[in-house]
């Protein structure tokens, strides 16, 4: 899959940059997205293909703009997501103002931009949706609460979209632990140089994209290369996940 075009959401840092820059190698034109304009801008700069539009994916009419520039669209990365409060806070005090807030970029905002965008991914041979997601979407750690959730529901929407649009491929794909500033915000003060950089992980992506197999949930882990792609509905893989 290199002819193609794709959009990124939160591609300014961590795995949404390493996932721009590795499409781009291969020749696929990227619409990369993020709110902080300059970094995205910068960090996009020589990318060939890429085209960089600084917006806020959880603006409607960023959304539109979005989908309207890319005109065609192959592929669609929902990568954009909110972690919340840090330190992480037990469900039992948790912000409410907060958790709209999670839910807003990291469930409502990729189902509307889907919406926008089915009708070029389903004029494509390759239409696919990729979702982000994290082990603590089916396991239960203390402090994931806000962002589990968050990440559970568009688990979810990701399988019952690939049912309603079956000529899609939809992926919720589990990264697994990465060393990112999201990742770092989670655990302040802790040393997270043991967590392997995004670019480590993109291989793994990559080759879900090669193989393209049914619609479902694919860990980074279980995509090495040389192994048999899993089927879906691959379990999570141990320890908090975070893209």
């Amino acid at each position: 899959m290199t002819d193609m075009t794709a959009i990124v959401t939160g591609a300014g840092q961590g795995f949404g940059l390493a996932l721009t820059a590795a499409l781009a190698a291969r020749g696929t034109t990227v619409f990369a997205c993020a709110r902080d304009g300059g970094r995205l801008r910068a960090a996009t700069a020589g990318l060939p293909g890429v085209v960089a539009l600084p917006g806020d994916v959880t603006d409607p009419r960023f959304r539109k703009e979005l989908v309207s520039a890319a005109g065609r669209l192959d592929l669609l990365v929902h990568n954009a997501g909110e972690l919340g409060p840090s330190p992480l806070p037990v469900l039992g005090r948790y912000p409410l103002d907060a958790l709209r807030g999670v839910l807003e970029t990291t469930v409502l905002a990729p189902l509307a931009l889907t919406q926008l965008a089915l009708p070029l991914l389903r004029a494509s041979a390759t239409g696919t949706v990729i979702t982000l997601s994290s082990d603590a979407a089916v396991e239960a750690y203390p402090g994931w609460g806000g962002y589990g959730s968050a990440k559970a529901a568009l688990d979810h929407l990701a399988a019952v979209l690939a049912v309603e649009e079956p000529a899609l491929r939809v992926y919720a794909f589990d990264p697994g632990d990465m060393r990112t500033a999201m990742h770092q915000r989670a655990f302040p003060g802790e040393d997270i140089s043991d967590r392997p950089e995004p670019e480590s992980v993109t291989p793994a992506l990559l080759r879900l994209l090669d193989r393209r197999p049914e619609s479902g949930r694919y860990r980074a882990a279980d995509l090495s290369d040389g192994a048999p792609t899993p089927g879906a509905g691959a379990t999570a893989q141990p320890a908090g996940s975070t893209t």
